[in-house]
């Protein structure tokens, strides 16, 4: 569990959660209910009944408001017992910190299985923003809870309007809430899901404590193993975050001797700029990682004095197609460019991460 949460924190590009309250209760969970059986994303049948489960809100937060297992499990039934369907699978929806491990505790009190996949391949801070969405997959309807004991089911015309409803409700339940969204079958969940992103999740962890442990350097372990690059390294010299409309949003600078390296973030880090000119920006991952051990460092986690290395790595190539673009790019968070990918400008929609 302790490599997954940490893998999943390094998917996460910053956001989804903090993988160490995730870490604590998938643990709770599975020690009260037994353990999740992982099912490969091939091996689903057709008419499965995909149910993903995550939580919804600021992550700045999420630090403090931890919700209850029974919580995360209450809303996956308030959806299915609204729709009248018989869940067969409990699904991720992001490769996030607490966004990966928040439907082990569910698959593990409703004894359900857990697809090895999840709607991104790594996270990203709105609630339309999923490969589901260019699958022209519903996210509604939707339930969403809170620890109060607040539960609704939302109908919405559309994606965009689901992120919009959904998060003006989690906002009034204290900018943290539990949803449960994108219900699918299982041939849906084969051509729009990520497969195996637990399992990378898993291995990036180990890797990072393998390489450690033989006083290697994670950093360039995680690097490798997603294929990605060492964009800069260096001390965080500034930070300025807030908590606005339900995201944590703002800007950090890490200072090296290559320069200083900005951040932008919503949830996630959306773009890194080296002395203005931006190395990578949304839709690959921007990744970081402390220097000397390896383990990921959320945007709520940001202190002054880190010294912290900064990677990027290509997301899924489907994160390149037009729809994509408009749906993620560095344009919809209001950055006035194109894409800029890790590994250098690549045809819009080819194939391939570099």
């Amino acid at each position: 569990m302790v490599a997954l949460a940490r893998g999943a924190a390094v998917l996460g590009t910053g956001g989804g959660g903090d993988p160490y309250v995730g870490r604590l209760l998938a643990e709770q969970a599975l020690r009260e209910h037994g353990p999740v059986r992982l099912v490969a994303l091939a091996e689903l049948p057709d008419d499965a009944c995909v149910v993903p489960v995550a939580m919804m809100g600021a992550p700045t937060v999420m630090v403090e408001k931890t919700p209850s297992v029974e919580l995360i499990g209450r809303t996956v039934t308030a959806l299915t017992e609204h729709l009248g369907v018989t869940p067969t699978h409990l699904a991720c929806i992001e490769a996030g910190g607490i966004n990966s491990t928040i439907p082990l505790v569910a698959a593990a009190q409703l004894g359900l299985p857990l697809v090895d996949g999840d709607g991104m391949g790594r996270a990203f801070p709105e609630l339309q923003m999923v490969l589901p969405t260019l699958s022209r997959i519903a996210a509604t309807p939707m339930s969403i809870a809170d620890e109060k004991g607040n539960v609704g089911v939302l109908t919405t015309i559309d994606n965009h309007w689901a992120e919009s409803l959904a998060r003006s409700l989690t906002i009034a339940m204290g900018c943290s809430a539990i949803i449960s969204n994108y219900l699918m079958t299982g041939a849906q969940a084969r051509e729009s899901l990520v497969a195996g992103t637990l399992s990378l999740c898993r291995a990036l962890g180990r890797r990072i404590d393998d390489v450690r442990a033989g006083h290697g350097d994670p950093v360039a372990a995680v690097a490798d193993e997603l294929g990605g690059r060492v964009l800069h390294t260096g001390k965080v010299t500034d930070v300025a975050r807030r908590t606005t409309t339900g995201f944590a949003r703002g800007d950090a600078v890490v200072s090296g001797p290559a320069g200083e390296l900005a951040l932008r973030f919503q949830n996630e880090h959306l773009v890194a700029a080296l002395d203005g000119e931006i190395l990578v920006s949304t839709p690959d991952l921007i990744i970081l990682l402390d220097s000397d051990t390896g383990e990921p460092v959320t945007t709520e986690a940001l202190r002054f004095g880190h010294r912290v290395s900064v990677l990027g790595a290509p997301a899924d190539p489907r994160w390149h197609s037009p729809a994509a673009i408009e749906l993620v790019g560095p344009r919809y968070f209001g950055y006035d460019h194109d894409p800029v990918r890790v590994w250098g400008p690549t045809r819009t929609g080819a194939g391939g991460g570099r």
